[in-house]
């Protein structure tokens, strides 16, 4: 039962996020009907709300390119299918005829997966559907435009936060940073391989939130483009954008840190405090770093607590460490570049905070 709760929530929290996505599709999608077919006089102009719901979605996506690539869907599809339909008659070898080569078109002319299933389908619905020679495909093609267009002033006018699509996703990624370097330093308090090793696995498939954070900063930028409710927040989008390189280098560090933290137990090696205080005081500076993040401005206060830790990881002299502890520090010492630099820091004064030893990055 609990299980089933703890489900239903997840769904209607969903729900919820999606909620203007959703109501953007519906009334776009009704009103591009009614444009095709009261003011332009179009019979069962399907394509139009098609086209409304290809250029919005329920997600993440270019919807501008959307547009284009669904218009010259269209284009290729009926072009083809009309032209060869009207040689070659109908029949089950002339629809696959005329969907090969309409598809085949597309890619040639540098088109994407929409730009190729939308020809496709535009061949089979000349093939079948339209008389040959008639004004059918140039209505189709002009319908799928006015649903585009439609669903482009849609996103204008019903706008999501685009500063709230990007700190849910940076949100996210600076979660699974401080969880990778809370992990690791768990594992050398504890002498225990296998915690480091699984958040080292974790760690593996959190690529796919950094391609997430990425995706949201360009819808994100689109809506502030598109819509002129939000262009005032395109300076804050910029904060986020600039900390998009280094939390990607980041996370590739934390996998090089784990490794070497799971060859460290194993092999024996001393683990100082140095290492083991490094790794939680930069986990917390990850949600710090959230925290300033989402806030909006730039995250001072996290550049000088981040400053701080920098120099208590360049400690003269160093202690004795073994090869894995060396690579470990190494590593900590290019977070912390890393996360400098998501500050807005530049990589020099990033680097400054090391007097002794400048940090590396780890590719």
């Amino acid at each position: 039962m609990t299980a089933f709760a703890d489900s239903f929530r997840d769904r209607t929290g969903r729900l919820r996020v999606m909620a203007l996505p959703i109501v953007q599709v519906a009334l776009a999608a009704g009103l591009a009907w009614i444009i095709a077919t009261r003011l332009l006089g179009h019979d069962r102009p399907f394509f139009a709300p098609i086209a409304v719901v290809l250029c919005i979605g329920v997600g993440l996506g270019t919807r501008r390119r959307r547009v284009w690539e669904l218009v010259a869907g269209v284009s290729v599809g009926v072009g083809v299918g009309d032209l060869l339909i009207s040689l070659i008659g109908g029949g089950a070898w002339q629809i696959a005829l005329v969907v090969a080569l309409a598809m085949a078109v597309s890619v040639l002319l540098d088109g994407g997966t929409l730009i190729s299933l939308q020809a496709g389908s535009s061949a089979v619905l000349v093939a079948t559907l339209l008389p040959p020679g008639g004004t059918g495909g140039i209505d189709r093609m002009v319908d799928a435009l006015v649903g585009g267009l439609v669903g482009l002033v849609a996103v204008a006018l019903l706008p999501a936060n685009p500063a709230g699509l990007a700190a849910k996703a940076i949100r996210e990624l600076l979660e699974e940073l401080s969880a990778a370097l809370e992990a690791a330093a768990a594992a050398l308090r504890e002498r225990d391989p296998e915690i480091a090793a699984e958040a080292l696995e974790r760690a593996r498939g959190s690529q796919g939130t950094v391609d997430k954070y990425r995706d949201s900063l360009v819808t994100a930028h689109e809506i502030a483009a598109l819509s002129p409710l939000h262009r005032a927040r395109r300076d804050r989008l910029e904060t986020y954008a600039t900390a998009a390189e280094p939390l990607d280098h980041a996370l590739r560090n934390a996998r090089v840190l784990l490794r070497h933290t799971v060859a460290m137990i194993e092999k024996g090696e001393p683990a100082p405090d140095l290492l083991v205080d490094g790794m939680g005081e930069l986990a917390q500076t990850a949600v710090r770093l959230r925290d300033e993040l989402i806030a909006g401005g730039t995250p001072l206060l996290t550049r000088r607590v981040l400053r701080r830790t920098a120099a208590r990881l360049d400690p003269v002299p160093l202690p004795p460490l073994g090869f894995s502890a060396h690579v470990v520090l190494a590593q900590l010492r290019s977070l912390a570049v890393d996360l400098l630099e998501a500050t807005g820091a530049e990589h020099e004064e990033a680097l400054a905070a090391f007097p002794h030893r400048p940090a590396t990055r780890a590719s």
